[in-house]
């Protein structure tokens, strides 16, 4: 048997196997390279630029954008000292514990300076180099203004300090490691240029009737949205590593940990209000239009939005009226005349006193369920959480004294509260696919889990 000529052709395969395997490893070199060092050398190209704190920063500004920023909802522990970190943030990879940011010397930011802290708010990278866990929202802090984070920094300058040490934060391995850290900023993280002027231009100016008399308010609205008010990071949908999908920073999602759905502010069936003034209200109140913020909203608007100005509120609810796109038209009603006895029953006992026997509710007290967007979204999470464990409006200076609505948690079993739940979705013009037991049993189970 003769051999030879195939041993001559494996040879001159050879070196062109060598040549290919070699140039794949340069190219995984490269990327290795590109990723530990190179994404973060170009993250931080405009660093030299905008280095130098500002001549006299506001500390009264900086007390304001931490109000509304809602600073100190996250790095607050329940009966701790405030800004002194040991929250629990839930993420899809585990809990991230928030750190402390009060003056102290040992355990906070009083060895940082106003560089420091601009580089940690737009760069995502601590005093010592390290990278940030982006539960820390540097991915919307980023587009904060060098002359606003500086005002910031000069407000928690002069907060009460606290010795408190910051905890490690649980999550899992690779996730705890700076190089799962790079990896995932070389996917999500695009800072972006500094500027010394709060606004940034609209890409959708002219949208919704909108002139160009609102093109000021419409970039301060969105310098607030996708910034300092960091929406995006409750209201985008993410992708499997966690990071936000281009195009969908405000299109809804779950969060992680809690069940609770944040609504896409790009759909107008999903939104809160469809009117500037609705919005302005619900920003400032937690009630607008019948309804009221409920959930991780509630928290948002009792530590964070009521306080904003008029003029900030006002350009926030323009900038989502752009966003919005309008609803699909909707195909011919639900009937509600074959609704299941019981489920009409269990309405009648434990929900019309409050809601109205045709779900007209109560105004000023109660919201109506007739053609109420949050009942009939897709996503019956908020729905089933809202019967399950109740709650309030956030009381605030425009509704002191919200009224609330119990919990059913111990009175209703699964198949009841899917029962109650499908029979409203499909009453009095509302129009929503049926809820069933198990999807009752999973949002609780998301909800309950550690």
């Amino acid at each position: 048997m003769n051999v030879a000529p195939n041993r001559q052709a494996g040879a001159q395969r050879a070196p062109w196997l060598r040549r290919t395997a070699r140039a794949i490893s340069a190219l995984l070199v490269a990327a290795c390279v590109w990723v530990f060092w190179g994404a973060d050398a170009w993250h931080e190209r405009t660093w030299s630029a905008s280095s130098g704190a500002s001549a006299a920063p506001s500390v009264g500004h900086g007390a304001y954008l931490a109000r509304i920023g809602n600073c100190a909802l996250c790095h607050t522990a329940p009966g701790e000292a405030a800004f002194a970190g040991g929250r629990a943030i839930e993420t899809p990879f585990g809990a991230v514990v928030s750190t402390n940011i009060t003056p102290d010397p040992a355990h906070g930011i009083g060895q940082w300076s106003a560089d420091d802290f601009w580089r940690a708010l737009h760069h995502g990278k601590s005093r010592d180099g390290r990278r940030l866990l982006p539960a820390f929202p540097y991915t919307s802090y980023t587009r904060v203004s060098r002359a606003d984070a500086d005002a910031l920094f000069a407000y928690l300058r002069t907060v009460a300090a606290s010795p408190r040490p910051n905890s490690a934060s649980p999550l899992a391995w690779p996730f705890n490691t700076q190089a799962a850290l790079a990896v995932w900023r070389a996917l999500y993280f695009w800072p972006q240029p500094a500027s010394a002027d709060i606004h940034r231009a609209s890409p959708i100016l002219g949208a919704s009737g909108v002139t160009s008399t609102d093109t000021a308010r419409l970039e301060r609205g969105e310098y607030l949205i996708h910034g300092l008010g960091h929406c995006t990071e409750c209201h985008g949908t993410r992708g499997l590593l966690g990071g936000l999908v281009r195009g969908k920073e405000l299109a809804g999602a779950v969060l992680p940990g809690v069940a609770w759905y944040a609504p896409s502010l790009q759909s107008a069936e999903q939104a809160a209000s469809t009117s500037v003034a609705d919005t302005v209200a619900l920003l400032q109140t937690g009630v607008s239009d019948g309804r009221f913020a409920g959930g991780p909203m509630a928290q948002v608007v009792l530590h964070g939005t009521q306080y904003l100005t008029e003029a900030d509120a006002q350009a926030m609810a323009l900038y989502l009226q752009t966003v919005a796109q309008p609803a699909a038209p909707e195909g011919p009603h639900l009937s509600n005349a074959k609704a299941d006895p019981r489920a009409a029953k269990l309405y009648e006992d434990h929900c019309a006193d409050c809601h109205g026997k045709e779900g007209q509710g109560q105004a000023g007290a109660y919201p109506a369920l007739a053609e109420n967007r949050a009942v009939r979204m897709a996503q019956p999470n908020n729905a089933v959480l809202s019967v399950l464990h109740g709650g309030f409006a956030p009381a605030t200076a425009g509704n002191p004294r919200p009224f609330g609505m119990p919990a059913f948690l111990l009175q209703l079993g699964d198949a009841d509260v899917a029962a109650v739940l499908t029979y409203v979705r499909s009453a009095w013009g509302n129009q929503a696919a049926p809820v069933s037991a198990l999807d009752v049993q999973q949002i609780r189970r998301t909800q309950a889990a550690p």
